[in-house]
């Protein structure tokens, strides 16, 4: 049998973390909590569970989750937000592999929970996440956002069934304070690599986002809220595309 070691990067999580630490009892053995120095609860919640906690500061998503997979006992890893948890199909899957280890790595699909509502459309959904592989096959990929992880040439994947239940945003305020950060990362990324923007793209981009999300992912399925989240993706659009502009012609 394989045996997993969980790695969790944290900052003020304590309405989260005990719910996805929880969920992983009896699934891994072992569990990395990468915490930035958090002014909640959220040390105090990890230290009443069997963690290895540690404390360091932030620098970007992939840097903290690579140093946090190189704290970890064994080679399988599974990598989990503290606002994640394991639904009991994938944790039942999971534990089929444990015993039968055949795959490099193992997808799953995310869903997320928006203001209270499963969101199954709009973009969101089926969201594959490759969140469980062998540590000795791959890495996180260096970017400071929408980090993914990468995998040596010649990897092999295979997809779990379950879904990954994700708890994103607990208001609409939260998810646009979200949107004004990634955006300033994205764009700032874009730009260190040399990536202009122009006046087609900012007009466009954001009106093409929030119809493929809309329309042809049947964004309108999700209510409400399906059309507060591909309007929102339609503005995070905007916002970086405005934001690499602004950059591009800094004096």
């Amino acid at each position: 049998m394989k045996k997993i070691s969980a790695t969790i990067i944290t900052f003020n999580e304590e309405k989260n973390i005990e719910r996805c630490l929880e969920s992983l009892q009896g699934i891994v053995d072992e569990i990395i909590v990468v915490d930035s120095f958090s002014t909640d609860g959220t040390k105090e919640i990890c230290l009443k569970h069997q963690v290895n906690f540690f404390e360091r500061t932030f620098i970007d998503y992939s840097e903290q989750k690579n140093w946090a997979l190189e704290q970890t006992k064994y080679s399988i890893i599974l990598s989990i937000d503290a606002d994640e948890v394991l639904s009991e199909e994938l944790k039942s899957n999971i534990l089929k592999v444990k015993n039968n280890w055949k795959a490099d790595a193992y997808t799953f699909k995310r869903m997320t929970n928006y203001c209270g509502r499963w969101i199954r459309h709009s973009g969101w959904y089926p969201d594959s996440q490759l969140r469980l592989w062998d540590k000795e096959k791959g890495k996180w990929d260096g970017n400071k956002i929408h980090e993914k992880v990468q995998l040596v040439s010649n990897s092999t994947i295979s997809k779990l069934k379950g879904n990954l239940l994700h708890y994103s945003f607990y208001s609409i305020q939260q998810h646009i304070d979200q949107i004004n950060k990634f955006s300033e990362l994205k764009a700032d990324q874009l730009f260190q690599k040399g990536k202009k923007t122009n006046g087609f793209k900012i007009i466009f981009s954001p009106l093409f986002k929030f119809i493929k999300h809309y329309i042809f992912n049947f964004g309108f399925l999700d209510g409400f809220y399906g059309f507060v989240i591909c309007v929102n993706s339609a503005h995070s659009s905007f916002l970086k595309q405005v934001k690499l502009r602004q950059k591009n012609h800094a004096k």
